[in-house]
């Protein structure tokens, strides 16, 4: 189980998993994420069906994400700035990797130096200690039955957890591969608000969740 806490609007709006007694992680999202219910955001009979249609690189990606264990899913939804003001899909998944204790800065940097084909790779010291960021641009995998000609990117965040046993990964996967460098600056600005340990303060079970 985790905890997340998203941010559409200020002040803060509060998902129900961060005041759950066995949420273990906290992180914040920016404006533009809606979170998605799991498993069934994306049934297989989805993908290439009513509104569904033009998602369907997002949607057969998610697919594969939640298969590999992903156990938090958000759709992002914004605007291109920079280009027609035509909308940018991106998808936000949470997933957990068990591995031998080490010092998180070790774990953060194998986990890094065992991407394949990255094309950028930053190592960052967070306040919840020391993490790493790899971004890839590929085309879609076979199983997910993407055209050849549409390239995702992929922008992953790994947070060893506190007790060096576990690692947090947050993913960031888009099809605007041209706004790489926002994405990657998105993902960073998320992983900067994640926590361990509850930030919230004792009387938020008293806070309403609305605006």
């Amino acid at each position: 189980m985790n905890g997340q806490s998203v941010v559409n609007s200020s002040p803060y709006l509060i998902d129900e998993s961060a005041r759950s007694q066995d949420a273990d992680i906290w992180f914040a999202l920016p404006p533009g994420f809606v979170p998605l219910p799991l498993p069934d955001a994306f049934p297989e009979n989805a993908v290439g069906q009513g509104p569904f249609a033009g998602l369907e690189p997002v949607l057969r990606m998610a697919q594969l994400l939640l298969a590999g264990g992903a156990v938090r899913c958000c759709l992002g939804l914004h605007s291109d700035d920079e280009g027609d003001g035509g909308a940018l899909l991106s998808l936000f998944t949470l997933s957990w990797r068990a591995t031998d204790w080490a010092p998180r800065s070790v774990l953060a940097a194998r986990a890094a130096a065992s991407a394949q084909d990255a094309e950028h790779i930053e190592m960052l010291d967070l306040p919840c200690g020391p993490a790493s960021v790899v971004q890839t641009r590929l085309s879609g995998p076979p199983e997910a039955e993407i055209a050849a000609d549409i390239q995702l990117l992929q922008t992953t965040a790994y947070v060893p957890c506190l007790d060096g046993q576990r690692i947090a990964i947050l993913t960031l996967a888009t099809t605007a591969v041209e706004h790489a460098r926002h994405y990657r600056a998105l993902l960073g600005d998320i992983v900067g608000t994640v926590s361990f340990e509850n930030p919230l303060p004792a009387e938020s079970d008293d806070v309403s969740d609305e605006e």
